[in-house]
């Protein structure tokens, strides 16, 4: 036992008081009435009964607060009662006592002391047997595993419930926390997808809004700003066809097409179409884009194609290297290259002339880079961007390498 056992105990328990409360008035009535469970022994008088009685009552009062006290006290407590002649109310507390120790008492309590209660009742019973040879022990001997063993291993019992209810009440909390941490990544994972498809889908067509208006602004020819009132309309077209597919698909996948499939995603085979796209915007600011597809079919990464998502993820971050050339690039040509490496990986990589001017030609967000990057950690790739120097001046280079088909299966 610890000293932190038999600290000062704290306000009793509501139902400890009413329990102590009624054993002592129903041990007071048993005294007055002459009901004592047997004859005295030891010379001592039948009044310690109740001074037995009092004290039993009194750890009653600690059954809840300081089990381990209370237990201290029912003890001496319990065997003065049974030499000064033996209240059955005072017996009873000590039952209850004894009950309340293993339940609310410390971990090896509730452990040693059902154990401590099955040897007292065997050793009870083998004294008795010796000391006693009368068929009145069997009652005797059943009489103090009543008293020791029933409440202890009731109390054990009781505990382990309470216990195992507890550690599932645990594990049912911390499961709802998991979960609900889940939930919370996967919104800002899908917030996250959601910025960036918007911004890929938008951002192109609105920079090429931006920069034939500011030109149609600053040119003054009426044939200069019909071909850049054409190209706004075209790509306002456009943008809005995307952000109405977009929108659609946001709110109900399996009816955003109407009776038909939801539009596919965007697949290398629409580079072409995107690259006729660029060559319109930009034609006005001195760029020419090229499209370069080294890919093989015979090569390393040769099969039915790449996986959706890398296939995705490649056109989005040709689609963005183009929007940023067309804000950011110097006169000159916009060269764009599809190949797989050695290892069987996709890779993209586009090349425009560096220009060190004040600003763009279109304002911009600026989470272009960061959206490429996003995509290609997701996908276990290898993304770089940024400034190098080249026999034709300086350009500035963007490189993904995307996992190949194979790969992206068995991620």
């Amino acid at each position: 036992m610890t000293a932190r056992s038999f600290a000062a105990p704290g306000r009793p328990h509501r139902l400890d008081v009413l329990i102590a409360g009624g054993g002592l008035l129903g041990g007071l009535l048993l005294w007055a009435m002459n009901l004592h469970g047997g004859p005295a022994h030891l010379g001592l008088p039948p009044s310690l009964t109740l001074v037995a009685l009092t004290t039993m009552s009194v750890a009653e009062l600690m059954r809840r607060t300081a089990p381990m006290a209370a237990l201290a006290l029912a003890v001496p407590a319990l065997a003065l009662d049974i030499c000064a002649g033996t209240l059955v109310a005072t017996v009873l507390m000590f039952t209850d006592v004894v009950y309340a120790v293993v339940l609310y008492g410390p971990a090896h309590a509730a452990r040693r002391i059902p154990l401590h209660s099955v040897l007292v009742t065997v050793l009870a019973a083998i004294a008795l047997t010796a000391l006693w040879p009368n068929p009145q022990v069997v009652m005797a001997i059943i009489g103090i595993a009543l008293v020791t063993i029933a409440p202890a291993w009731t109390g054990i019992i009781i505990r382990n419930h309470r216990d195992a209810a507890q550690a599932a009440q645990l594990r049912a909390e911390q499961i709802t926390l998991l979960a609900e941490r889940d939930r919370t990544q996967a919104v800002a994972g899908e917030r996250a997808r959601m910025a960036r498809e918007l911004h890929d889908m938008v951002a192109n067509h609105l920079s090429a809004i931006a920069i034939h208006s500011t030109a149609a602004q600053a040119i003054d020819d009426p044939s200069a700003t019909r071909e850049a009132l054409g190209v706004i309309r075209e790509n306002s077209v456009q943008g809005l066809a995307e952000m109405r597919r977009l929108i659609g698909l946001l709110r109900d996948p399996k009816t955003a097409g109407g009776d038909e499939e939801p539009a596919a995603t965007p697949r290398l085979e629409g580079l072409d179409a995107l690259i006729d796209q660029a060559r319109t915007s930009g034609g006005s600011s001195g760029l020419t884009f090229v499209l370069e597809d080294d890919r093989s079919p015979d090569g390393p990464g040769a099969g039915p194609g790449p996986a959706a998502p890398v296939e995705l993820a490649a056109y989005r971050i040709v689609q963005e290297s183009l929007t940023n050339a067309l804000k950011h690039a110097a006169p000159g040509e916009v060269r764009v290259r599809l190949a797989h490496d050695r290892g069987g990986a996709l890779t993209v990589t586009v090349r425009s002339p560096f220009a060190d001017r004040p600003g763009p030609r279109a304002p911009g967000s600026g989470a272009g880079l960061v959206g490429m990057r996003e995509r290609t950690a997701l996908l276990g790739g290898a993304f770089e961007a940024g400034p190098e120097s080249g026999p034709a001046g300086r350009v500035w280079l963007v490189r993904a390498a995307l996992p190949a088909a194979e790969e992206e299966e068995q991620r």
